[in-house]
């Protein structure tokens, strides 16, 4: 029972690692495109 509780503990603590990774990214890809439509009004 304990090796079933340590192992779920352990996966859930990986997923939100990984939902909190993707969160960033996806941060720092709505940023980058934000600066390129704000270069490209600017070079109109």
């Amino acid at each position: 029972m304990r090796k079933i509780i340590g192992i779920a503990f352990v996966a859930s603590a990986i997923l939100v690692s990984a939902c909190n990774t993707v969160e960033g990214v996806g941060r720092d890809v709505q940023s980058a495109g934000d600066t390129v439509a704000d270069t490209a009004n600017d070079a109109k």
